[in-house]
């Protein structure tokens, strides 16, 4: 019996698949191999990411329930399927994490002296701390709310910590009343109490603030409390077509977005029924959608205690990556790329780098113009403040993405600054994010002659995610790559569209249809008994015609390794499909955000580095940018020691089964090495490529007969 590759059955759901990655992340903060408080911040990690796929995801899910669209995901599943998938997964998940922090990590902290208190823990001084401290700190911000028919069930915003209260007045006992009180975000979730010499004491907040409630609630008898969290939809909804002013409908936006439909309700695991049911009907819950929690409604904030906790004995080791070294010792970074191309690896290479190429160009008097990107970027952003600078006597254009989720808020910010400040600023094209990382700048150089010079990178410009994700930054004045990016811009500004911005591929261009011509190309090796091998290392695999082209090149025998941080939607090792496809995951200290694709390409190997996953929104919906590293010495580092230490590590990684589960590599009995680990020693200067294992770029099986390939090439599985 033949298979289509549409088959449904080749391909893993995309909701299911990011969950098997937060359950990685999960991992880690179960892993006792590390330290204490880092197992802490991977659960706070997990919390923080189970959020967004509620207030994304599921939110999305749902709307197409309700709006009856008919969506048929490419593994078959409809919505209200993996709905319930969805359903079973996120529950045993939550029972997961709390189990986690209860029998694991409370434990394990109490052995360091660190201690979370309950009410009843509490000594004599402690409790008067709490008085105190409820007296200064809370009182001027608590709203008390008693819901009756003149004060209705107040709006919680998204992700607000909130108690729910059953009352029942002193004095006209009998009818019981809802009380509702929303914690300011500007309040600490964990606070720090008095304790004895050489421990750590802590609450929750919202343990302290049901101790203070009764102080509150003045006049009435506290039946029953709870804290809870409501989830929100917190998807844009955004007509640019219809918009005169795209800022101002992006800030009308957020502001509704915090107002969205609920999507999910956490609350106390102990909450009585009363109270549960009465929030559920407010919020207009299902009951799948209420999450009973063994602990702090929001495990997410454990990131505060992470911060306040000053034990770095419980810590990863500090780390701070190398400074590129400039040569000869002028400091003229231009100079130097007029000799060669720049490549940054973050965190092993300092982005100080990044960060000088755009400072020196904005203060030297030679730069006559600069463009920039931005994506994501700090709110003290060193690049911004000189972007800002250069306004004063040069050209400066920033395309800023006001959609980019979760910073729309900070772009808004950064676009009327920088319009106070001079620069000229844009905010892409209609129906597309620009998500590529760009910064190009023009210098009438001491010959006389005007160049280009150009920075393209994988990551944001953002000094302070740049110390805890790997990504790469290229730097080069080569005239192909520094016009192409020019005409790009015009792209971007004025929609100037050309045939092709080669050596570039972007998108929504030709993205797609790069990647798809180089996978072909490999089969066609392949299919000619030529060695053929593909290496791609990207955030996630999920559109479904790549999926399908790596199958075919699979058939035809190309050796296939990738290497994707989260989701993956294409199944590898089915038999006659994807026999030699490997798909591996690295979850570790840094987050993994470098996209890096090797072709083997009968031995020219093509490297490229990219902005991009291999996803259907960076392709059709993203102005993204593929880029081509043809310096030898630059692609050797790629090469041999980038993608040669993720493929030999076995500490961090995990392999994909073809039922879509994942085994963790450390189980095997090689010698372990840890790719993270090792990268930050090569940038230490205490160990080099060589020591990477021989068969980490297992090289592709021998050459065999062109009659026997094709054949095997042609034919369908059964």
């Amino acid at each position: 019996m033949r298979r289509s590759l549409d088959n449904p059955s080749l391909f893993i759901n995309r909701e299911l698949s990011w969950l098997a990655f937060n359950r990685r992340v999960l991992e880690e903060a179960q892993d006792d191999q590390n330290p204490i408080l880092e197992r802490v911040k991977f659960l706070a990690i997990t919390a923080s990411n189970l959020d967004e796929f509620f207030e994304v995801r599921v939110s999305s899910l749902l709307q197409k329930i309700e709006d009856g669209i008919p969506s048929i995901a490419p593994d078959g599943l409809n919505a209200e399927q993996q709905r319930e998938q969805i359903n079973r997964e996120t529950h045993e998940f939550v029972d997961q994490q709390y189990d986690c922090w209860n029998n694991q990590l409370r434990p394990l902290l109490a052995k360091e002296n660190i201690f979370f208190r309950d009410l009843l823990d509490l000594d004599k001084g402690q409790l008067q701390f709490i008085e105190q401290y409820c007296e200064r700190e809370l009182d001027p911000l608590l709203t008390p709310i008693t819901v009756d028919p003149a004060h209705p069930f107040p709006r919680v915003i998204n992700k607000a910590l909130c108690l729910a209260f059953l009352l029942r007045r002193k004095r006209r006992a009998g009818f019981t009343y809802m009380g509702v009180m929303t914690v300011p975000r500007v309040l600490p979730r964990v606070v720090r109490l008095p304790g004895p010499a050489g421990e750590a004491h802590y609450m929750f907040l919202a343990d302290l603030l049901t101790y203070h409630a009764s102080r509150i609630y003045k006049g009435y008898e506290i039946v029953a409390a709870s804290s809870f969290r409501v989830t929100r939809n917190s998807n844009l909804y955004l007509e640019e077509e219809e918009s005169r002013n795209l800022l101002e409908t992006v800030r009308t936006e957020l502001h509704n977005r915090r107002k969205g439909d609920a999507v999910r309700l956490e609350i106390d695991a102990d909450a009585t029924p009363e109270i549960v049911d009465r929030l559920q009907r407010n919020f207009e819950l299902d009951n799948w959608q209420v999450y009973r929690t063994e602990g702090p409604v929001n495990l997410s904030r454990l990131f505060n205690f992470y911060e306040q906790a000053e034990r770095p004995d419980l810590k990863f080791r500090p780390f701070s990556g190398r400074e590129y070294v400039i040569e000869p010792k002028n400091h003229d970074i231009f100079g130097e790329l007029r000799k060669h191309d720049i490549l940054l690896h973050h965190p092993y290479d300092s982005y100080s780098g990044v960060v000088d190429f755009i400072t020196s160009a904005a203060q030297d008097p030679r730069v006559v113009s600069l463009k920039q990107t931005i994506y994501r970027t700090g709110p003290d952003s060193p690049i911004g403040r000189a972007l800002m600078d250069a306004a004063a006597d040069k050209e400066v254009t920033v395309v800023v993405e006001l959609t980019a989720r979760f910073d729309e808020l900070s772009n808004i910010r950064w676009s009327k600054n920088m319009e106070d400040a001079g620069i000229q600023v844009f905010h892409g094209l209609v129906g597309l994010k620009t998500h590529c990382k760009l910064a190009l700048l023009v210098r009438r150089d001491p010959d006389g002659v005007m160049r280009r010079y150009v920075h393209i990178g994988t990551g944001n410009y953002n000094q302070v995610t740049s110390r805890f994700y790997t990504d790469l930054s290229f730097m080069t004045a080569n005239t192909k790559i520094t016009s192409a990016v020019s005409a790009f811009f015009n792209y971007l500004t004025a929609y100037a569209e050309r045939r092709n911005y080669e050596p570039l591929a972007v998108s929504p261009l030709n993205l797609a249809e790069t990647v798809i011509s180089q996978i072909q190309r490999e089969a066609d090796h392949a299919a000619q008994g030529s060695p053929a091998r593909i290496i791609a290392k990207m955030n996630a695999l999920l559109e479904p015609n790549v999926i399908k082209e790596l199958y075919r090149a699979s058939k035809a025998g190309v050796q296939i390794d990738l290497i994707v941080r989260g989701m993956c939607a294409l199944r590898p090792g089915v038999p006659g499909v994807s026999d030699n496809i490997r798909v591996r995951s690295v979850v570790g200290r840094f987050l993994e955000h470098s996209r890096i694709f090797y072709f083997l390409n009968g031995g020219a190997e093509d490297v490229f580095i990219s902005s991009a996953d291999w996803m259907p929104r960076n392709f059709y919906e993203r102005a993204e940018v593929l880029t081509p590293i043809a310096d030898p010495r630059l692609k050797k580092r790629l090469i041999n020691e980038i993608l040669s230490a993720y493929m030999a590590d076995n500490v961090k990684s995990r392999l994909l089964n073809r039922d879509g589960s994942y085994t963790h590599l450390r189980h095997t009995k090689a010698k372990a090495f840890n790719a993270q680990e090792f990268l930050m020693e090569v940038s230490e200067g205490k160990a080099s490529a060589d020591e990477i294992p021989s068969d980490a770029l297992p090289r592709p099986k021998k050459r065999v007969s062109r009659r026997r390939t094709a054949t095997m090439a042609s034919k369908e599985t059964e």
